[in-house]
């Protein structure tokens, strides 16, 4: 099976846990994009919270009810995508679709995170190869990359076509390069205290459950 198959997969897998009535958190990036356009043709009358602007149109132009964070502060659950999912801790790095701030916002506001990866996405520890997104605030930015790499971290400011990517809040994304990750929760709080960070892409204890995709079927991971 191909990538865009497995992701097909767990997709259909995670809106299993969908029901009608509930309010529902759509995540954003390639597999959360899938999962809408399945829960949409599957059609369980629900309330959608987007993730992203792009989430939104999407879920709008398949004829999904929506609200904002704010019209519905507690969600049923999140289905989500993620860039690794360590397979001990199911903690996550998230990010490289550019929305981690409000995905975590909504991740933070629902009984439960269902995550649907494929199995390229499974890891022994966070970190490596797959760059931490973390976003900044746009005002003195090199400052804050300076900050970053005294803490060790090798961060690179987003850009799209040459210009500084720009998130839905407004905010900057810088992608940072670390080694493995050993303490996630330690790092965490080293990032949050730096002036100019306003979210990092580590989501530590919010996956309930996580959908695994491979070549062998589908593999359900809990906590």
């Amino acid at each position: 099976m191909d990538r865009e198959a497995l992701k097909r997969a767990a997709a259909a897998r995670a809106i299993e846990e969908i029901r009608d009535g509930m309010v529902v958190g759509l995540g954003s990036g390639s597999t959360a994009e899938i999962a809408v356009e399945l829960l949409a043709a599957r059609g369980p009358r629900i309330v959608g919270v987007p993730t992203s602007q792009r989430t939104a149109g999407l879920a709008r132009s398949l004829g999904i009810a929506l609200a904002s964070l704010d019209d519905q502060p507690e969600l049923d659950l999140v289905i989500d995508g993620a860039d690794q999912v360590e397979r001990g801790t199911l903690n996550l790095v998230k990010g490289l679709g550019g929305a981690l701030l409000r995905e975590k916002l909504v991740a933070s506001a629902a009984h439960r995170m269902i995550v649907m990866v494929d199995d390229s996405k499974l890891v022994e520890r966070l970190g490596g190869h797959t760059p931490l997104p973390v976003e900044i605030v746009a005002y003195g930015w090199r400052s804050t990359l300076r900050r970053l790499e005294r803490a060790g971290l090798r961060p690179t400011l987003r850009r799209t076509a040459g210009d500084p990517f720009v998130t839905d809040g407004g905010n900057y994304i810088a992608d940072c390069m670390l080694e493995v990750v050993g303490d996630a929760a330690g790092l965490e709080r080293e990032l949050s205290a730096i002036v100019g960070i306003i979210e990092t892409g580590l989501f530590l204890g919010l996956a309930s459950r996580v959908i695994v995709a491979g070549p062998h079927g589908v593999e359900i991971i809990e906590p």
